[in-house]
């Protein structure tokens, strides 16, 4: 017994002095690096969740009027000389100062159709974006009259401090409000939920909530984009590599990334928060998916339609196909899958993995839901084709696509699937008619010495557009027309 509690002690020891020492290492790296800036260090006001849960759409927007008007002036206001820079978005005279534009698409937004809607949709945004992600989709889904919802989620479209200073259940309590919103405007016609990255996680929750509770607005398609079903086992974690924040003189602790903000509508820098929560979001979408299946209980769960790279560095390709899809039931769900550009000419480039990736991750059929693979008609080829094959062993045909990979891009990314190639931000040809927002990231291509610009090459060279836009607008059209083309 004694033996016992003496190895009981030492394992104690140990572990104790590996934490310390995770803390230490933690400590050392962020010593080093860029300062905090007042927009990591303000948090404006924001309603939270049981907040949400009594309001209405106008009092949201209330709120977000004095949010904005906030950071103006606690953060624009106040810059010292040196973040007022063309390069620095919380400057009034940066070109990527949002203040300036037509529209404000950090805010959120209502799109009418002409005449009465014939139904409605709300879009969700992903972690660290606003309502510019969806904007393309929302005006699609205006031009086939729906009433389409753009919510700004808490703690977004603002600083990044404020991401400190929220937690998963406001971003859902926001979506029911959406959705209320929706319901409410629409009375009858069907709602449709749309939901990018952590927004579909957000969207699959609405759903999930809906056979629970009969006052949550239950959707009647579900479209997701790069879905955040599961993301790294590192943001599990998270919050323990925050833990030295909680001395002031460690503040940097509380974030994995302190960067220049000059994307006028997404965050660059990343505080241990937002992984943090994200990840209990995710956790919480796979146990009530893992719960009601066992249950035999996913029978009435709406349709869901997804858009996802085979290759995605920022959530799990296989846990949106295994973990959603391999529950959902035979109820008209579709995925559709960007394979690699195997004519990229790369060749030994590519990881080893890389190239059998999309054999491995779809199973062996039949399987309850339609699969569509957008890949190359030939391995040495530049044409594309769609392989659609029907749910429950119903066949496979081939149809060629209009559009094709650009020679030189390699994939798709997660941050490309909602942005077609003419978005005057993200896109590889900008379209000149649209508004300039000050900046044109898809049509970087730098080439020089290292360490010459203030933004990271990885940000300026990662597919931010998607070649194939046209073609998901018309499969997102399949479910507003109600049958499958």
């Amino acid at each position: 017994m004694r033996f016992l509690s003496r190895l009981l002690r030492r394992l104690l020891f140990v572990a104790l002095g590996a934490v310390l020492a995770v803390l230490a290492v933690r400590v050392w790296l962020v010593s080093g690096g860029p300062p905090l800036e007042p927009w990591h260090l303000y948090v404006p006001p924001e309603l939270h969740a049981a907040e949400l849960d009594r309001t209405d759409w106008a009092g949201y927007l209330r709120a977000e009027e004095r949010a904005a008007e906030a950071v103006r002036t606690e953060v624009t206001e106040r810059l010292p000389p040196r973040d007022r820079i063309p390069l620095n978005r919380y400057f009034e005279g940066s070109p990527v100062y949002p203040g300036h534009f037509r529209h404000d698409w950090n805010r959120s937004y209502v799109l009418e159709p002409e005449g009465t809607p014939r139904g409605a949709v709300v879009l969700l945004h992903g972690l660290t974006d606003a309502p510019y992600s969806l904007r393309h989709v929302a005006r699609y889904y205006r031009d086939h009259g729906y009433l389409a919802i753009g919510i700004r989620l808490p703690a977004h479209g603002t600083v990044p401090g404020a991401l400190t200073d929220v937690v998963w259940e406001d971003w859902t309590a926001a979506t029911r409000l959406a959705m209320r919103e929706a319901r409410r405007r629409v009375p009858s016609g069907p709602v449709h939920v749309v939901g990018f990255s952590n927004g579909g996680a957000l969207a699959m929750k609405q759903a999930l909530d809906s056979l629970d509770d009969p006052a949550v607005v239950r959707p009647d398609q579900v479209v997701l984009l790069s879905p955040m079903i599961g993301v790294t086992g590192f943001a599990r974690f998270a919050g323990f590599a925050g833990l030295p924040a909680l001395l002031p003189r460690f503040a940097k602790a509380a974030w994995l990334g302190v960067v220049a903000e000059f994307n006028p509508f997404k965050y660059n820098s990343f505080p241990v928060n937002g992984a943090r929560q994200s990840w209990r979001l995710t956790r919480a979408v796979q146990e009530q998916l893992d719960r009601r299946a066992r249950a035999g209980q996913l029978d009435r769960l709406p349709p869901v339609l997804t858009f996802q790279s085979v290759l995605d560095f920022t959530v799990s390709t296989p846990a949106v196909i295994n973990t959603l899809y391999g529950q959902l039931p035979a109820n008209g769900s579709e995925l559709v899958l960007f394979d690699i550009n195997r004519n990229a000419s790369l060749g030994p480039l590519f990881t080893p993995g890389t190239e059998t990736a999309l054999d491995r991750l779809l199973p062996a059929g039949p399987r309850r839901y339609r699969t569509v693979v957008v890949t190359n008609a030939s391995p040495d080829g530049n044409a594309i084709e769609a392989r659609l094959t029907e749910a429950n062993g119903g066949g496979t045909r081939v149809a060629p696509l209009r559009a094709t990979y650009p020679r030189d891009v390699f994939s798709q990314s997660h941050v490309s699937m909602p942005f077609p190639q003419s978005d005057s931000l993200y896109g590889m040809e900008p379209d000149p008619a649209d508004e300039d927002f000050g900046v044109h990231f898809g049509t970087v291509a730098p080439r020089g010495e290292r360490g010459a610009l203030a933004i990271s090459l990885d940000a300026l060279l990662r597919m931010s557009s998607n070649p194939f836009f046209d073609e998901l607008l018309e499969r997102i059209g399949t479910t507003i027309d109600g049958a499958a083309r």
